[in-house]
């Protein structure tokens, strides 16, 4: 979800978040026209459609018990009558408040933590009867609360494949302090006139009641956009205005009876209420108590009712009509064709207008007796009467089983996740279910495609290999050896005129096994399997390439193209606050011979990834980190020279510092990978200062100058130099990451100008074989004019020297910032005027720190001038070595950048992202927390976390002490899940070919074994990818 990392500016995902948020329900695209929202969910005021990757505002946190909550609110029933108050006393102990987590996308569902409520069905069997959405698809995890306040797991036992419904089992043994009853379904006393309430988990509360008048029972299901729709049924309205966390409440009529079930509601604010009628919930139900399969019989065909008034201009005859009326002198409509899937059983026969008249020779009008026809005679044949302009029409149908399309398993390679084409999609964009291409529910890893939709996607080839259907897709992957870059062929279902085509390094290395997830619905649990290991990489070739050849006034300054490579980098989680998964961009290359290539550091975050190179814009080459520079926002990358017969060329570096006001030629790369070049003129260069991510803290350079030009090339192009007319590169042009703004949630880049000179020390090392161990002061400094340093104290011949021995900048430097964890030395406010004796007014001066363990400083201090001995910092622990995954939360050392924003680290076990639809994001364990205790004892490092996690059972809740970024502490209860969520830990380890080892610490046999897709991951924004 590429561009959907902000949340909006009045909530900080660092502030604490609520236990369980209270109305996170997937939401859908809303249809202009078609204001539904789906039970009560958040709502668009606005006539803007929502993205499917949009989620509401997370409410404020309540630091109150469920005890303290007010009593159940009433709505529109405060005169309730006795009888109502009895009725509504009996039936509230059957209503159960349904806490849950869809694991992972799948079908139509994103991975989502919500709520909801559900019903008692069966108090002996234990049945609570619930939405499909709520369900879901895929892999679910929940529990439900009674009235009382107990609480038991619940597993999926059935979801329809199309009507909203789905049945829960808990175990009744577990509560013990209430009798459990149930609630009688009675779809029949559903009428027109009945009075109703509306008995749920309405809003986010415990308990609401709501009250309404049921006006409508032939209502068509309501469309909610793109995603999960029911259709093929009417659907009953009332007014009511239930709101987030009412799916699935019962709606009961005065004598206790549940009549129907809540299901959706309009988004435009307006207080009406859609119901699912109970006729196939309870069918359903008895089947489920019997033991029996529930069959589902099909047509592949969506009809939808519409009025005499319409049926007529369709070509209903008039004696049918009466035929109709006669028979049914309280129907006003009838059923008509409205989608018939190609290859499907009604193609050719059916077609789109056509009036159901009978079936199997009986006048038919109601979803409720076509839908039971059909699941009666699924594998037979019905005999389906339709009019057609007129005409009488008798065609014989197959009747197919809805379960075959409806995909119960999926596939999990190379990063990503996908299964056949489900009916409910297939329907939705009325595309053939038979050899569309397999559905790409989760859209990561090596088919992270370039369009950012994270699901959607049809693929339909895989290295010039049809995939039509999953099983042809999964014999065609297992064919393809780790890092082998294939070709791909893939449409969207939101447009399928447009075909494709990508080229992708498969990934089997991160990702080596080839899983397949199948639904259990005896365990309620999706069983994971190996049904293919890894091959390994092929052996790479040497190429021969030629870089392109640029006309150009200036020839030997843009030779400077044979240095650049273009840098592709795929991380296959996310860390240190870094917002992609995926970047691409260009690298320089600093030294031909031994193949190392300089990028910037937005580009390439952190060592734990793959690094892709392509040279003259031809041969693909793997690349490892050397060297990661803590503060100038570069690293060195190296590649083996020996696979590249190229012309590459060493560029010829400047010693000299570029001046303000030099003419130079701006050689870069643009957004579209285009070299451009132009004469320019230093325009400024200065001491900056990136600003932090308040958000997201994450790499920035600090303590630089940057060099800014006269060309607005510059400010498009994210990589280059600044070289001489006989090429000399004289600055190196970088992407600096900034901060997200918190109104658009977009991550901001700069792009700006490095001196020559800086990287020479570094590059110099790195050529001789050594690695630099560079020190540094833990601090962060801004520049201060003459004017502010007189204030603040400064000596007026500290300023008459400053003045002196640097006429171009009058300027000082002032401590901003000490990192947390700093030991003595400089304090925050502290202007600085030397290190070991030579005074300091530019960033480059400060470089002095690298290779010193202490530095004599002179400081004015609160107006006293001072002589410390400051101690430096060694930087070889300042990158992230160690990861753990754990419930969902990616944990990990805070990082630098945390670091330098905070004034005290709680502890070294820091939640860096976490997984949509995990524990961790449940449970309201927020990015940028501290974990610093698990039941009590405290974790101040991964090692002591680990070991007391390890104490916990598997499905048991625990104790966790957390302190937000704000120094705010609060205690979370949470329950972990081996099964979808295991406990993976990542060790930096240069003996393992990709310089990580992964060790599963916990998971359950027949869980699984990887990590969230990084799609579904979080880093720190509530609206994250």
């Amino acid at each position: 979800m590429p561009a959907d990392y902000g949340e909006p500016p009045d909530t900080r995902s660092k502030r604490k978040q609520p236990p369980t948020p209270s109305n996170e329900r997937p939401l859908k695209q809303i249809k202009p026209g078609d204001d539904h929202t789906r039970n009560g969910t958040y709502a668009a005021t606005s006539p803007e459609p929502l993205a499917r990757e949009q989620t509401p505002t997370p409410t404020p946190s309540m630091d109150v018990s469920m005890d303290d909550l007010a009593p159940a609110h009433i709505a529109g029933g405060l005169h309730d009558t006795a009888e109502w108050q009895k009725t509504i006393e009996t039936v509230v102990k059957s209503v159960v408040s349904i806490h849950f987590c869809q694991t992972c996308s799948f079908d139509t569902d994103p991975a989502v933590a919500s709520e909801a409520t559900g019903f008692v069905v069966d108090a002996e069997r234990g049945y609570i009867l619930t939405n499909r959405h709520v369900v879901g698809a895929g892999p679910f995890i929940g529990y439900c609360i009674f009235d009382n306040h107990e609480e038991c797991d619940v597993y999926p036992v059935y979801r329809d494949p199309v009507h909203d419904f789905g049945i829960l089992r808990f175990d009744p043994k577990r509560i013990k302090y209430m009798p459990v009853t149930a609630l009688e379904l009675h779809p029949k006393k559903a009428q027109v006139g009945v009075e109703i309430r509306v008995v749920g988990n309405d809003a986010g509360e415990k308990l609401s009641i709501l009250s309404g008048v049921i006006s409508r029972l032939d209502r068509n299901a309501p469309e909610y956009g793109e995603g999960y729709s029911d259709f093929n049924t009417n659907y009953i309205q009332a007014a009511a205005a239930a709101s987030g966390g009412s799916s699935g409440s019962p709606v009961v009529n005065k004598d206790g009876f549940a009549v129907a079930l809540q299901a959706g509601g309009r988004a435009d604010g307006a207080a009406t209420d859609y119901f699912l009628p109970l006729d196939r919930p309870l069918r359903a139900l008895e089947l489920i108590r019997q033991g029996k399969h529930v069959s589902r019989g099909t047509v592949q065909t969506q009809w939808i009712l519409k009025p005499f008034d319409e049926c007529r201009r369709l070509g209903l005859s008039s004696d049918v009509e009466k035929a109709i009326r006669t028979q049914f002198p309280k129907e006003t409509g009838m059923l008509v064709a409205e989608v018939i899937l190609a290859n499907g059983p009604a193609t050719k026969k059916i077609e789109e207008g056509d009036v159901l008249v009978k079936v199997n020779g009986e006048f038919l009008t109601q979803f409720v007796r076509l839908d039971s026809i059909l699941d009666d005679n699924v594998g037979g044949k019905v005999s389906v009467t339709i009019q057609r302009a007129g005409e009488d029409l008798d065609v014989e149908l197959d009747v197919g089983d809805l379960h075959d399309i409806t995909p119960d398993r999926f596939i999990s390679v190379a990063g990503a996740s996908f299964h056949d084409l489900s009916y409910q999609q297939a329907r939705l964009y009325a595309i053939s279910l038979e050899n569309a291409g397999v559905y790409v529910c989760e859209a990561a890893g090596s088919f992270r495609f370039a369009d950012g939709f994270a699901s959607g996607w049809l693929v339909q080839e895989v290295d010039n290999q049809p995939t039509p259907n999953l099983e042809k897709f999964i014999e065609v992957m297992a064919k393809i050896p780790d890092r082998k870059r294939v070709v791909i062929v893939y449409k969207h279902l939101r447009d399928l005129h447009t075909a494709n085509t990508s080229i992708t390094t498969i990934d089997r290395h991160w990702h080596a096994k080839m899983r397949v997830a199948k639904r259990n619905d005896t365990t309620g649990l999706w069983d994971f399997s190996t049904i293919a290991e890894a091959l390994p990489a092929e052996t790479p070739v040497p190429r021969r390439a030629n870089f392109v050849k640029l006309s150009s006034n200036y020839p030997d300054a843009v030779d400077i193209v044979r240095s650049f490579v273009r840098v592709h980098v795929h991380m296959p989680i996310k860390l240190d606050g870094f917002p992609k998964s995926t970047k691409q961009g260009y690298g320089l290359v600093v030294d031909a011979e031994q193949g190392l290539v300089l990028v910037s550091r937005a580009l390439l975050p952190y060592d734990l990834c793959d690094i892709s190179l392509i040279i003259a814009d031809s041969i693909f080459v793997d690349a490892k980190v050397v060297f990661m520079h803590p503060l100038q926002n570069y690293a060195i990358i190296k590649y083996d020279t020996s696979l590249v017969d190229a012309p590459v060329k060493t560029p010829k570096f400047s010693t000299d510092f570029i001046k303000k006001g030099d003419e130079t030629i701006f050689f870069g790369l643009n957004q579209n990978f285009r070299p451009v070049v132009t004469k320019t003129t230093v325009t400024d260069i200065s001491t900056v200062a990136i600003p932090s991510s308040a958000l997201t803290p994450r790499y920035r350079a600090t303590n630089f100058d940057a060099i800014t030009v006269d060309t607005n090339q510059a400010s498009h192009s994210h990589s280059g130099v600044l070289v001489a007319e006989d090429g000399t590169v004289q600055a190196l042009w970088l992407s600096y990451l900034g901060e997200r703004t918190s109104s658009s949630g977009k991550d901001v880049e700069y792009h700006l100008g490095l001196a020559s000179p800086l990287i020479l020390p570094v590059l110099e090392q790195i050529k001789s074989g050594k690695t630099p161990k560079l020190r540094i002061l833990n601090v962060e400094f801004q520049t201060v004019q003459m004017s502010q340093a007189r204030v603040m104290g400064v000596p007026e011949e500290w300023i008459e020297k400053t003045e002196h021995e640097d006429p171009e900048r009058h300027q000082l430097f002032m401590v901003r910032k000490v990192d947390s964890g700093h030991e003595g030395g400089l304090m925050e406010g502290d202007v600085l005027l030397t290190l070991n004796g030579k005074l300091i007014t530019r960033a480059p001066d400060l470089d002095v720190m690298y290779d010193h363990e202490f530095l004599d400083a002179a400081i004015v201090r609160k107006r006293q001038e001072l002589t410390l001995k400051v101690p430096t910092v060694a930087t070889e622990d300042l990158e992230t070595d160690r990861v753990v995954n754990f419930c969902g939360a990616t944990l990990h050392r805070p990082h630098q950048a945390v670091r330098q924003q905070i004034s005290r680290i709680h502890s070294d076990v820091y939640i860096s992202s976490r997984s949509r639809g995990s524990p961790a994001y449940m449970y309201g364990l927020a990015p940028t927390n501290f974990l610093t205790h698990v039941n009590n004892v405290p974790t101040p490092d991964l090692d002591s976390f680990l070991r007391e996690v390890k104490k916990v059972g598997d499905n048991e809740y625990f104790r966790l002490k957390v302190v937000t970024f704000d120094n705010v502490p609060w205690v979370a209860t949470m329950k972990k899940n081996e099964h979808y969520f295991p406990t993976i830990e990542y060790l930096k380890d240069p003996a393992e070919a990709l310089g990580w080892r992964k060790i599963i610490h916990e998971c359950e046999d027949g869980g699984a074994r990887e990590d969230i897709a990084p799609a579904e991951a979080e880093e720190g924004a509530d609206d994250a990818e």
